[in-house]
């Protein structure tokens, strides 16, 4: 098992639970309302998984890549996930399947998307050249045990990035 490839099957997983809500009749308020608060549980699950777990040994072992150093790399990552918790708290100011909730959804996918791409070109690829295997097995254990223990949700709090990597670097 490796972090990397767990990270990276999470993103697809989210991927496609952002295309299934494209695909649900707009008019199906039961689906949309279910749909969308298992991937907001998800998505921020995952964030918190990987700020406790995954930026930590990265500011650690990471080296950066040619656009900056591994602090700003997660100073941007928190940043990132930050504009998705933003998105996802705005969808709940709009009755699910209302033009608002739609355009918070879209903003919480368009976040993600961004961030998940920035993730995968520079973060995994940096903890790749720089973990060793034990570590990357390591981290993908405590994530996926930390992930299963909060399968119903946390609450959604924003971080300061630059405290973030103060006390995690």
């Amino acid at each position: 098992m490796d972090i990397t490839e767990v990270i990276l099957e999470q993103h697809h997983q989210q991927r496609r639970m952002f295309a299934i809500l494209d695909e649900l009749p707009r008019d199906d308020i039961e689906a949309l309302t279910v749909v969308w608060a298992r991937l907001e549980v998800f998505l921020e699950v995952h964030a918190e998984a990987e700020e406790l777990f995954f930026y930590p040994k990265l500011l650690q072992l990471g080296r950066g890549n040619p656009d900056g150093g591994v602090r700003d790399e997660v100073v941007d990552a928190v940043k990132d996930h930050n504009e998705i918790r933003d998105a996802v708290r705005a969808s709940h100011d709009h009755e699910v399947g209302s033009d608002g909730w739609w355009t918070a959804v879209w903003e919480a996918r368009k976040a993600n998307d961004d961030h998940m791409g920035e993730e995968e070109r520079e973060d995994l690829l940096d903890f790749r050249h720089h973990a060793d295997l034990q570590t990357r097995h390591d981290i993908a254990v405590q994530v996926l045990t930390y992930e299963a223990r909060h399968y119903t949700g946390i609450p959604i709090r924003d971080k300061d990035p630059e405290q973030y990597v103060a006390e995690n670097g």
